[in-house]
């Protein structure tokens, strides 16, 4: 008699990693029944209706992508962070307290001073966005069975077509606009595929704990835009550099490199850099 075929619920299944890792669930965990949850299925902060559809469909993993994720708009509305980014993630870690548990964080949980950072450095978070995604943190990992991947700029292709650092400067361009992009910030780009399937693979161990999952390079926000602005000629992007030190707004963290050794000892492929990832598949629509 065949085993019964096990549910995974994706949370944020709308956005750019949860609809990444729904499409590649079939070639990565095609043992996996996947149970895409967005928006339009429910609320996530309605904790009634979530804990009904948890105890109906009893899911035997659950990674969750689904954040307030906009720092600017968490920095407007602190209290709608903490609800979307920490109640939230509380509730799902606490239905989930028996099985394995996968949770979204991201590079900018640090301060950017330093860069290249592993699992071992400690967080000092500059925004609210940030330090929603640290006490998330914190409420996850009290749980031996559960994960933190924390990652960097993902791009590729959304459902809505707005998810991906590369669909923000592609939509900026294709309205006419001059992107200034800061020299002296610093992130580890990825493509959102590559991401899901670290993922996929890494739940595949049962290997709970914190990893960085990122790209293998460290690029400036310009030296980003260049790359994707080389990739679409015919929108005529424009775009001119400027400094960390000219920007007046909330603070940011000048360099949050991540160091991913730690998940790449597990996985059975290299985890990209960006330049090299884009010379390599020069047919994607990225």
């Amino acid at each position: 008699m065949s085993s019964p075929e096990r549910m995974v619920w994706i949370t944020g299944a709308g956005g750019l990693i949860g609809n990444y890792l729904v499409q590649t669930a079939p070639l990565c965990a095609a043992s996996w029944r996947v149970a895409p949850i967005t928006r339009a299925q429910f609320d996530l902060a309605d904790f009634p209706a979530v804990r009904q559809a948890f105890r109906r469909q009893r899911p035997q993993l659950v990674i969750h992508c689904a954040a307030l994720s906009r720092s600017p708009e968490c920095q407007a509305n602190p209290s709608s962070a903490r609800k979307l980014n920490v109640d939230v993630t509380a509730c799902l870690a606490e239905l989930a307290s028996e099985i394995p548990f996968f949770f979204f964080s991201s590079d900018l949980v640090f301060d950017g001073r330093q860069g290249a950072y592993d699992e071992s450095a400690s967080p000092n978070p500059l925004s609210v966005y940030a330090e929603t995604k640290v006490a998330a943190e914190r409420i996850v990992l009290a749980n031996p069975r559960h994960t933190v991947i924390r990652t960097s700029l993902n791009g590729g292709t959304s459902p809505s077509s707005i998810r991906g650092f590369n669909e923000e400067l592609r939509q900026a361009w294709s309205a006419g606009r001059t992107l200034r992009l800061f020299t002296d910030e610093f992130r580890s780009p990825t493509p959102a595929v590559a991401t899901a399937r670290a993922v996929w693979e890494l739940a595949a161990q049962q290997r709970p704990g914190l990893y960085h999952v990122a790209g293998s390079e460290r690029l400036s926000r310009w030296e980003i835009g260049r790359l994707i602005a080389a990739r679409w000629p015919q929108l005529n992007p424009r775009l001119e550099p400027c400094s960390l030190r000219e920007f007046e707004g909330a603070p940011r963290s000048p360099d949050t490199s991540l160091n991913s050794s730690k998940a790449q000892a597990l996985l059975s492929f290299p985890l990209p850099g960006l330049t090299q990832w884009l010379a390599e598949h020069p047919d994607e629509p990225f």
